[in-house]
């Protein structure tokens, strides 16, 4: 469950497309919300010249007004929810980042674009930065979606959410129970029982494709029987599709299209976990090629993530990022 929301502006239409989905969340959770803009200059060899301090005055009190006035149009759409307003100055995604650990923030709400308009990525290069370097859970709006033409909280009908067995992609199931309470959702839990990889420079012998099926239908058999027990630790309607195929990620895709979902949820982890990786490849799948909005709810503790070279790197340049300390994995 979450406790407190930022919610990253830049005062453009395309980053306010994750507000909707905002106030699902902080209705579904109880959560805080914090709206966040940070002023920064538009090009960043700026930084060599001298500011005008008038022009930037003005800067800052249109961006307080901008959020004050966002601040209140979502307490008119949700009586009664707890909202605050941040303005930082600086670079975007650092102070987003910085803001997010300095206050325990548990879920950063993202919209894939922003003022910088679409583009042929999937998410800018900000929201990125953002998603790689926070490591906690995220939620992205896909900004190339119709926009809704007012503020009022979306209701979801068919969450889609990814399980492989694991305890680490169960770390979901809270989140997904209370969302699909408060919106009477659907919840349909899938898995994607993989071909055993069994590489050979000739074909299979008989007995080799039996070997095979037979493990394809034994792991089967369990995912269904698994899925069979969560039933019982989720409320509403649930399905549940047992899929095999020799390309993992691919089938996921296919079936959140094909299915209708309207909002994945996944763990950042699985089976594969490491803390030298904030994201495992199903996770980081749906941020590069997803289509649906998306919410992952990050396993490991910030500490316990390693952090990669370039992080390193900069720490010992003396070039920012953050704290590097973080807890060793047991041997």
């Amino acid at each position: 469950m979450f406790h407190k929301i930022l919610v990253p502006l830049d005062g453009s239409a395309l980053a306010e497309g994750v507000l909707p989905h905002v106030l699902t969340l902080a209705h579904s959770t109880g959560a805080e919300v914090i709206l966040l803009q940070v002023l920064e200059q538009n090009n960043p060899s700026d930084h060599m010249r001298p500011v005008d301090p008038l022009s930037w005055r003005f800067h800052q009190i249109e961006a307080k007004t901008y959020l004050e006035g966002i601040q209140q149009r979502l307490q008119e759409a949700q009586p009664g929810a707890s909202i605050e307003t941040v303005l930082l100055e600086g670079q975007a995604a650092e102070r987003i980042i910085e803001l997010a650990h300095e206050h325990d923030v548990d879920l950063i709400a993202l919209s894939s674009h922003g003022r910088s308009g679409l583009s042929g990525w999937n998410v800018s290069g900000v929201v990125q930065k953002i998603i790689l370097r926070a490591h906690t859970s995220i939620f992205l709006a896909r900004a190339y979606h119709t926009q809704q033409p007012e503020l009022t909280r979306l209701r979801y009908q068919r969450i889609f959410m990814p399980l492989d067995g694991s305890q680490r992609a169960e770390n979901v199931l809270p989140m997904l129970a209370a969302l699909a309470q408060d919106q009477q959702a659907e919840i349909l839990l899938v898995h994607v029982v993989g071909q055993p990889e069994m590489p050979r420079r000739v074909p299979l012998t008989p007995e080799e494709r039996e070997l095979s099926q037979r493990l394809v239908e034994l792991n089967r058999e369990e995912v269904s029987h698994y899925f069979d027990q969560l039933k019982s630790r989720l409320p509403g309607s649930i399905q549940t599709r047992v899929v095999v195929s020799d390309n993992i990620i691919a089938t996921l895709h296919n079936l959140a299209e094909d299915e209708l979902a309207d909002l994945v949820v996944v763990s950042a982890h699985g089976y594969s976990a490491t803390r030298k990786y904030p994201y495992g490849s199903v996770s980081i799948s749906f941020i590069a090629y997803g289509a649906t909005p998306l919410l992952i709810i990050q396993d490991l503790p910030q500490r316990e993530i390693a952090p990669n070279p370039a992080e390193v790197a900069a720490h010992q340049l003396g070039l920012g990022g953050r704290t590097l300390a973080y807890d060793k994995p047991s041997v």
